[in-house]
């Protein structure tokens, strides 16, 4: 049975791994839709950067099911781990565009990253299980790196000039 809420309720430990597990998977199969789509207007540069940020995701979510040992993480996630909406690490859609740039990808991915950390945040402020809060910290801590890498990501591309989606051959909509 699927709960739909704006966040899951985490109740155990479980819960908790379960739903940062399926933070990292929403946001793999995210990253891997905007790599089809920059694919699809052959922006090979950005293909690259989203499929190396599913990559980065899809061994976060690893991780997390390597910590739960013998538990079902991904079947508890299946059950539980509904948003309601986008969960936190899912970049934004509709902040992307065909002509988007390095710097708009870290920018996507670093939203994302800080709504994460937001999130965990927010369960160690409010978990009153011991083991819920500890690890949720440790949620923390990670998120709170993923940020500094990307920042650090970012400082090798800069912004783009105001015209960056400028398309004098804008792509034509079948009709």
């Amino acid at each position: 049975m699927s709960k739909k809420s704006a966040n899951p309720k985490i109740s155990s430990l479980n819960d908790l791994l379960a739903v940062a597990y399926q933070i990292e998977i929403d946001a793999v199969e995210r990253y891997n839709v905007l790599a089809d789509q920059m694919e699809t207007h052959n922006n090979p540069e950005l293909v690259k950067i989203f499929r190396d940020l599913a990559r980065a995701e899809g061994l976060h979510g690893e991780e997390i099911r390597r910590l739960a040992g013998d538990f079902d993480v991904v079947n508890h996630a299946r059950q539980i781990a509904e948003f309601g909406g986008e969960s936190p690490e899912e970049a934004a859609l509709d902040s992307a565009h065909y002509l988007m740039t390095p710097w708009h990808a870290l920018q996507l991915c670093l939203a994302g990253e800080k709504r994460a950390l937001a999130y965990f945040s927010y369960i160690v402020e409010t978990a009153t299980d011991p083991k819920v809060k500890a690890m949720a910290a440790e949620l923390v801590e990670e998120e709170a790196e993923h940020v500094n890498l990307v920042n650090r990501l970012l400082g090798k591309y800069p912004p783009p000039s105001d015209s960056w989606a400028d398309d004098l051959d804008p792509p034509a909509s079948p009709e």
